[in-house]
């Protein structure tokens, strides 16, 4: 008799923590993919080197400078020296699958369930909001401006983006020269 506790790796809320948007995509560092495979980021990266033809562009990239310091800025990973001085590659949800392939072990093929699910999971999250957004939108229209500030608060909540104060006066105070 399989125990079904024993056979789950890694709850999927904790994939959803590795997971970061960088060039529009949602992705999966080299550093983290090793973690949740239980290998060391050098052997995940030596077994891809081996089999570049398997990861075109749209499956996995490397990292630029400037994209590291944003990952290190968003504190995704502690410091440039957590990467060994090697710059990371990071892996589409195709690139996943493919690295599952790669890697071909039991931990790798049961990691690769559970990370493609997250990754189905949030798609269907994405999914309901856009369709909760386009209902506001139609109601929006329907009623006037009635759920205008409603429809405000739920949009910057979705795409918060900071906007510039609304009187233009800036905010502060000034310092009086000394005579």
């Amino acid at each position: 008799m399989i125990n079904r506790k024993s056979e789950s790796l890694i709850p999927e809320e904790v994939v959803v923590k590795k997971i970061i948007l960088l060039r529009k995509e949602k992705v999966m560092m080299d550093v983290h993919l090793a973690e949740l495979y239980r290998v060391e980021t050098r052997t995940l990266k030596q077994a891809v080197r081996r089999n570049m033809d398997r990861f075109p562009k749209d499956f996995m990239f490397q990292l630029t400078g400037k994209e590291i310091e944003f990952v290190v800025s968003q504190n995704v990973i502690p410091s440039k020296k957590h990467l060994g001085g090697a710059k990371p590659f990071a892996f589409t949800e195709a690139g996943d699958v493919m690295l599952s392939s790669v890697l071909n072990s039991d931990r790798a093929i049961k990691m690769n369930v559970t990370i493609i699910r997250t990754f189905v999971m949030l798609r269907k999250m994405a999914s309901n909001y856009k369709e909760v957004m386009e209902k506001l939108e139609e109601m929006e229209s329907e009623y006037g401006g009635k759920f205008k500030e409603i429809y405000k608060a739920l949009t910057y909540l979705m795409n918060p983006e900071p906007e510039p104060p609304e009187s233009g006066k800036p905010i502060g105070f000034k310092l009086q020269k000394k005579k």
